[in-house]
């Protein structure tokens, strides 16, 4: 019993991980009945983000000081962003040609009616979409970037104001803290949502959702890895990140958002994590969240792939040139995938119109997304967390033994 007790939250995920998957394999009837204590875990999570966000933004910008300190951060994280986004696109279209893995695959083989599927966004309306009308209404939905929008601007407010503005920060510090401990409760019930949702996953898609497509998938995953070792290992060592210390702050939360394909699931324990790291609130706060909308490598790597993937089925030839037009259209719409549900479909949807590929082509991936979204959703995750960390080394924060900026808000002058 106490070899039990001594294990760490990350060893009961991958427990749990192993006992979802041999639940879905051997009784998925049972898997299928597990569904709600999923859905609890994730329900639980969701609550947590907007008072978090309103804590962690609020006071990390109303502390930095001058706007012109949170505009030079966003500047470096837009920066980053882009050559983190652009990277994968590349990375993906290398990979699908390399491997072809469309390539004698029948395009009506699933057979299934097409989805519907929404208009796919334009960057305008991402932009537009961005603004909250109503903070409320943005924190009834989750709307991480409409949130991220308000409480910049309106921690923002805070600092112009100064003293005045006191009893607001103090509350907004209070929060943060209060929510971190509500995150550490909510995490005790990690092992049985990871383990629920893998199984549900298995019990009602069969074991055939291991291996169907099976080059595909492998595909996708080979990019994956080869993106995480060399852009974003490259990005950790150039900003002389400690690593060690990096993949321990963020083995939970990816193995979280590994096992979930739900990055709300992950966001509240990667922002703790990353405050422990040694990151200041305000960049936490700021890049973090912001990423989700704008640095989704795994998305932008997934769509390249994807796209390619239904032409080589539909035996299309794309030269080069039209992959390179591809691939700066995709820079722009997949700034979108976060803004709305089922939205990497959505975004592949409208690439497949515009370059006159054929939507039955989704039928295929469709019976494989669920592994695929587990992948792309964890990789969002950690380029998110790279993100904050290089972006924290560009503004000068040393990432010593003693955490920089992680004071307790609640009584930091």
């Amino acid at each position: 019993m106490s070899y039990l007790k001594r294990l760490s939250l990350t060893a009961w995920i991958f427990i749990a991980l192993t006992v979802g998957i041999l639940l879905g394999i051997f009784f998925p009837e049972f898997s299928r009945g597990l569904a709600p204590i999923s859905n609890i875990f994730l329900r639980l999570i969701r609550s947590i983000v907007g008072p978090l966000l309103f804590g962690t933004l609020v006071y990390g910008i109303a502390s930095a000081g001058e706007l012109k300190t949170m505009g030079r951060i966003a500047l470096k994280a837009v920066t980053y962003f882009e050559i983190a986004t652009t990277l994968a696109l590349i990375i993906g279209l290398v990979m699908v040609n390399l491997m072809q893995p469309g390539v004698g695959v029948p395009l009506n083989e699933a057979g299934t009616k097409i989805p519907a599927l929404a208009k796919p966004v334009t960057f305008g309306g991402v932009l537009e979409h961005a603004v909250p009308a109503n903070i409320f209404e943005s924190l009834g939905q989750n709307d991480v970037l409409q949130m991220v929008v308000f409480f910049f601007l309106f921690g923002a407010a805070c600092s112009a104001i100064g003293e005045k503005a006191r009893p607001v920060l103090d509350f907004a510090g209070s929060v943060a803290e209060v929510m971190f401990r509500y995150t550490k409760y909510v995490m005790y019930l990690a092992p049985f949502g990871v383990g629920a949702a893998i199984a549900v996953t298995i019990g009602t898609k069969g074991i055939t959702v291991l291996f169907g497509l099976g080059k595909l998938v492998g595909t996708l995953y080979l990019a994956q890895t080869i993106f995480v070792v060399v852009v974003l290992g490259a990005a950790l060592t150039i900003a002389r990140v400690p690593i060690g210390r990096f993949v321990k702050a963020v083995r939970e939360p990816f193995l979280l958002a590994f096992s979930t394909a739900s990055s709300e699931a992950a966001l509240p324990l990667a922002l703790e994590n990353m405050e422990q790291f040694g990151i200041p609130k305000h960049i936490v706060g700021f890049v973090l969240p912001t990423g989700y909308s704008f640095n989704l490598d795994g998305s932008t790597l997934y769509l390249s792939l994807a796209s390619v993937f239904i032409a080589q089925a539909a035996g299309v030839h794309m030269p080069l040139g039209t992959q390179i037009t591809m691939m700066l259209t995709l820079m722009l719409t997949s700034k979108g995938v976060a803004a709305v549900p089922r939205a990497s479909l959505v975004i592949l949807a409208g690439t497949l119109g515009t370059f006159q590929l054929p939507l039955e082509g989704i039928t295929l991936i469709l019976g494989v997304d669920a592994l695929m979204d587990m992948c792309r959703t964890s990789v969002n995750l950690l380029g998110n967390c790279v993100a904050t960390a290089v972006v924290a080394r560009w503004e000068g924060v040393s990432f010593g033994e003693q955490p920089v900026g992680v004071a307790s808000p609640a009584v930091a002058s």
